[in-house]
C-alpha cells in the first residue's frame, strides 16, 4: 500500500521561460514571527506562501547582474534509512569590491537568513515568480570568494553560496499586486531596504 497518493500529472508547457535570478531579498530568520501557506489545495497542499508576518522588520534587497546567479533545491533520500530531505542552495554574485559590502557579508555569515529569490521566470500577468528558501531552518553563508579579477575586462566582486536543510522543498510566494511583497503581510506591505551600498 502506498504511503502517499499522487494527485496530478504534468503536461508539456508550450510557453518559454527565462532562467536565472533578478534579485534576492534577505530576512533575518528570527524576525519572521509566522508564515501562512495556502490551505485550499487538496489533498497534499501547494507550497504557496500567502502571508509573512515580520512585525516592523524589513527585507533587504540585492539586485543581481543578469546571468550570474542561480538557485538549486537538491532532494536527498536514503532508501536504507527511509528518509528524504531537501538542501536549498543559492549562489549570488555582486560586482565591485567595497568596504561596505565586506562588513555586510561578515554580518550575513553570522546570521541565519531566509532568502527570497525573484526569478526572471514570470507568470502570465508579467509578474516575477518569487521562491522562498530556508523558511524553517534558515539559510547560512557557508562558502564564497572575493575576487579582484586579472585582466581589465574581468569581473571583480563577490560570489557567495548560501545553503540550508529543510524537511520540505522550497515554497513560492503568492503573486504580488504591483511590486514584490506588497500584499504578503496581512498588516501591510513588508518594508524593503534596497539602498545603501
Amino acid at each position: 500500500m502506498a504511503c502517499t497518493a499522487l494527485t496530478r500529472g504534468r503536461v508539456l508547457n508550450c510557453n518559454r521561460i527565462s532562467g536565472g535570478i533578478k534579485a534576492v531579498y534577505f530576512a533575518v530568520l528570527d524576525q519572521i514571527t509566522s508564515i501562512t501557506y495556502d490551505t485550499t489545495a487538496a489533498p497534499n497542499g501547494v507550497r504557496l506562501i500567502t502571508d509573512i508576518d515580520m512585525g516592523s522588520n524589513s527585507l533587504y534587497k540585492y539586485a543581481l547582474p543578469l546571468g550570474t546567479s542561480s538557485l538549486t533545491d537538491t532532494i536527498v533520500g536514503s532508501r536504507e534509512n527511509g528518509t528524504v530531505y531537501y538542501t536549498p542552495t543559492i549562489n549570488v554574485v555582486y560586482n565591485r569590491l567595497s568596504k561596505e559590502d565586506q562588513q555586510e557579508i561578515k554580518l550575513m555569515a553570522a546570521t541565519k537568513t531566509v532568502v527570497f529569490a525573484q526569478l526572471n521566470q514570470q507568470y502570465a500577468n508579467g509578474h516575477d515568480v518569487i521562491c522562498a528558501m530556508g523558511m524553517v531552518n534558515g539559510m547560512e553563508l557557508n562558502a564564497g570568494t572575493m575576487d579582484s579579477g586579472v585582466a581589465w575586462g574581468d569581473r571583480n566582486g563577490y560570489t557567495l553560496t548560501f545553503d540550508g536543510m529543510e524537511a520540505d522543498p522550497f515554497a513560492m510566494v503568492t503573486d504580488y499586486t504591483t511590486s514584490p511583497f506588497d500584499n504578503t503581510d496581512s498588516s501591510g506591505a513588508i518594508p524593503i531596504v534596497s539602498t545603501g551600498l
